[in-house]
């Protein structure tokens, strides 16, 4: 929850439009500044306050524990022009909420943590537990000095300017080391803890067993403890997740009962259903079986390292304009350490990327050769961005990427602005009703199959969209399609042509079936066809939602 403070009529608007975009995450606190802003530093895990940051300084400083357990605090000034993370900024995630107050209030907002302020991620960021010098290796990533990187398992991190050796370590492992002197350690979630229990099996008993089995190992980097279903709800197991701070997952036992263990027993298959509940919930999604089952009285507990898996973000970039880059595909450009892309599209985006961001970008043609690229660099534990324009789904990289990955990484899909949306709000709404895009590239679809496709179109009346429409060396693909077209619909039928879409140099133009010059189109336009009830509205091709209510309007006039 947020809590929002204020003092003056002023703060109080600002305040109140806050609350008004975001009711379910916010509670305003009203009264005596003082009491408010304590009573929502208890209760809260961030606040807001429309006040001086001086004030807010003098009134929080009391209050102030633990960076790592403190809310965050934003400050937003009286005339709504700034909103300032001031405390928390990572642990708080206050850096994080000033932006998006900023958003909300069309302020700018201000963070000055320094790992933000040259654009490296914090090592308190990254989703993992941290522990060691992790400030005296921050400082030498931010003065770039020498950084060692000793990842004992493969795990996605972003690009961290580490490299080479130097008086300074980030250390990845699940192993229970003692940090070193000037020595960071990052804790992956690589361990899954499979347990069973009798009935009724006492929690600390159930702990204990976990705890002795994980010596040697970092209970940090547990990801979750596993069992079967029938166990989903016996108290010690649930109870011992609590404490652990980790989810409990489980699955059927006719599932654990096919997986191949090295120690079953008829106990378990007698009682639920299995031969073996720890260690086949453990072993569940694959993995090193590093510890084999060990009992108590009332428990059996097994440890697995499950395989580290590479992340592969397939990055829609929109249709070239940066507003209408999404923050989603932000972010992942920010969290890869690795870019694969088109020279042109990477340009795009360069100045976006976090330094030592590793960039392999390759010419036109080369698409399914980046796609085997950047598969190759996530199973080798890297976190990677594959990016293309629009929509990385539509006629772009997903489709090939996809083919040639696999369930040894994990895939994340960034939606973009395609080119057909971004040429229909140039040109009016032309998508307005049933819609198909066709690409007329026949360099990896016989033309055969285009043209079948084309003239279903044609006989059910939809809006088509052509993506690839014309180029040097293919010139006569468009003319074909649209004589094809125009066996269904009137030469009136309105037509938009777009080129480069929301880029600087956009061009568009409204014209007509049958005055169409092919000569205007090349790849980097979009030719839109409307169907029989398209019209060209005030200049704006217009495609009604539906034919009762265009019907309505002819009768109307």
């Amino acid at each position: 929850m947020i809590g929002l403070i204020s003092a003056t009529a002023a703060g109080a608007a600002a305040r109140d439009r806050l609350a008004a975009a975001w009711p379910e995450r916010t509670r305003v606190y009203e009264g005596p500044v003082a009491d408010a802003v304590r009573a929502a530093f208890a209760e809260c895990e961030q606040l807001v306050c429309f006040l001086a940051t001086g004030a807010v300084v003098r009134l929080v400083a009391p209050l102030l524990g633990d960076k790592r357990t403190d809310p965050g605090v934003v400050c937003v000034d009286e005339g709504g022009r700034f909103a300032v993370s001031l405390v928390g900024g990572h642990g708080g995630g206050a850096n994080a909420l000033a932006g998006e107050v900023a958003e909300v209030l069309g302020a700018q907002p201000v963070v000055t943590t320094a790992t933000d302020a040259v654009g490296l991620p914090g090592l308190d960021t990254l989703g993992l537990p941290v522990e060691g010098d992790v400030a005296a290796v921050s400082r030498a990533l931010l003065d770039g000095e020498p950084v060692a990187l000793r990842a004992e398992l493969a795990w996605p991190l972003p690009a961290l300017r580490t490299g080479g050796e130097g008086a300074y370590t980030l250390r990845v492992t699940d192993r229970a080391v003692e940090p070193a002197e000037r020595e960071a350690v990052l804790r992956p979630p690589s361990l899954v803890v499979g347990v069973g229990a009798s009935k009724g099996a006492p929690v600390d008993e159930v702990l204990g067993l976990i705890h002795r089995s994980l010596e040697g190992l970092s209970p940090l980097s547990v990801a979750h403890l596993a069992t079967v279903d029938a166990k989903a709800e016996e108290p010690g197991i649930v109870a011992a997740a609590e404490r652990l701070g980790v989810p409990l997952v489980t699955y059927p036992a006719g599932e654990l009962a096919r997986i191949d263990v090295p120690n079953p027993s008829e106990h378990p298959l007698a009682a639920v259903g299995t031969p073996s509940v720890a260690e086949a919930s453990a072993l569940y999604e694959g993995g090193e079986l590093l510890v084999p089952k060990r009992k108590s009285a009332m428990a059996t507990c097994a440890v697995v390292r499950r395989p580290a898996r590479g992340r592969l973000a397939v990055v829609g970039l929109g249709p070239g304009a940066r507003d209408l880059l999404t923050p989603r595909a932000k972010a992942e450009l920010r969290r890869a350490s690795v870019l694969v892309g088109l020279d042109q599209y990477v340009d795009q985006i360069r100045d976006l990327l976090r330094p030592g961001t590793r960039v392999l970008e390759s010419g036109l043609g080369a698409e399914e050769e980046r796609a085997r690229t950047a598969v190759a660099e996530a199973r080798a534990g890297h976190a990677v961005a594959l990016i293309g324009s629009g929509d990385a789904g539509v006629y772009a990289m997903a489709s090939p990427a996809l083919a040639e990955a696999s369930d040894d990484i994990e895939v994340v899909g960034v939606p973009g602005v395609t080119a057909a949306l971004a040429a229909g709000a140039i040109l009016g709404a032309p998508l307005g009703h049933d819609h198909v895009s066709i690409s007329l590239s026949d360099l990896h679809t016989p033309w055969e199959v285009i043209e079948r496709r084309v003239r279903a179109a044609a006989e059910s009346d939809l809006v088509v969209t052509f993506y690839n429409p014309r180029s040097r060396g293919r010139d006569w693909q468009l003319p074909k399609a649209l004589a094809v077209l125009s066996e269904h619909r009137e030469p009136s039928t309105p037509v938009g042509v777009v080129r480069n879409a929301s880029r600087p140099d956009e061009s568009s133009r409204l014209t007509t079936l049958g005055e169409l010059d092919p000569a205007w189109v090349d790849m980097m336009t979009v030719v839109t066809v409307g169907n029989t009830a398209t019209r060209n509205i005030a200049g704006r091709m217009v495609t009604p939602r539906g034919y009762r209510w265009q019907a309505s309007q002819e009768d109307a006039q």
